[in-house]
């Protein structure tokens, strides 16, 4: 289909073969744990959306303590996702993370 790339989510454990795939063909993915880290590793993603660092209704926040304990464990680009908003993006600094990713932070922005 001549994709750019796919978004692997983290409930998505199949392993696939990478030979399959252009040679820029970039693969993204989700994880909230150390094992879903291992598995998009085994997967070839290239930038991990790891989540959610902040709570988020009904789900448990890592937090930036463990958030960072679990970005250490892979030599993947890490990108932070989930309950991230004006009150606390500045936190995000503290942790000498550069990339996130809001769909509610960046949804208030427009709205004004």
């Amino acid at each position: 289909m001549k994709f750019d790339g796919v978004y692997i989510p983290s409930f998505n454990k199949e392993i696939f073969r990478k030979d399959i795939f252009k040679k820029d063909f970039l693969i993204l993915g989700s994880a909230h744990n150390l094992n879903e880290i291992r598995i998009k590793e085994k997967q070839g993603v290239s930038t991990l959306f790891l989540s959610p660092i902040f709570y988020k209704l009904n789900k448990e926040s890592l937090g930036l303590y463990k958030f960072v304990n679990l970005m250490k464990l892979t030599k993947i680009k890490v990108v932070a996702l989930g309950g991230i908003d004006k009150n606390n993006v500045k936190k995000l600094s503290l942790i000498k993370i550069n990339q996130f990713a809001s769909i509610s932070y960046i949804n208030k922005i427009y709205e004004k």
